[in-house]
């Protein structure tokens, strides 16, 4: 026998056994469709019915005169209040003269090198394009930081923040030198 006729043979034992086992099918499909109309006769489906919504009374505000929580004049007392208690953190940084780079945030600022002047070091902050040279015992930053120290490649420095508690703390910070792509 050829090829040809071994494939064509192969194709017609397929087709017939495929044609069979369609045969076969047959017979169970009308048992399962009789299963499932026994089922639907028996299974009543069990849905819970939704409640009706509860009517909405709006509540008038009575605090409207009142101060807000978060007003910058509630804000403002409560500083003053602190300011005059005697050992206070931020006694010492409210009685003393603002410095320019203090309206900066501390992440805005950029260390862009280091100088000695007088075996005095210094510091190269970058903020908004200008350029500020910074010496040990200034104040940077909106949290109160004064610098520590300063070395060719960071400056320490220690800021007066809130707790999680409310109490001021002092906690350490370092601007370390960034260098510029090229």
């Amino acid at each position: 026998m050829t090829p040809l006729r071994l494939n064509l043979i192969g194709r017609l034992a397929a087709g017939l056994l495929a044609a069979s086992a369609l045969a076969a099918c047959t017979a169970d499909h009308d048992e399962l469709r009789q299963w499932m109309e026994q089922q639907r006769r028996e299974i009543k489906p069990n849905v819970t019915p939704l409640q009706a919504p509860k009517k909405f009374d709006p509540e008038p505000y009575s605090q409207s005169q009142a101060v807000e929580p978060f007003s910058g004049q509630k804000l403002s007392v409560a500083l003053k209040q602190e300011a005059r208690a005697p050992n206070s953190l931020l006694a010492r940084q409210l009685n003393r003269r603002k410095e320019p780079l203090e309206a900066f945030p501390l992440d805005s600022m950029t260390m862009v090198g280091s100088v000695n002047k007088q075996g005095q070091p210094y510091a190269l902050l970058r903020v908004d394009a200008l350029l500020y040279q910074v010496k040990v015992g200034d104040h940077i930053g909106q949290n109160y930081g004064q610098i520590t120290g300063i070395s060719e490649t960071e400056i320490a420095l220690k800021e007066t923040v809130q707790d999680a508690a409310g109490e001021w703390i002092e906690r350490p910070a370092t601007l370390q030198l960034q260098e510029r792509a090229r």
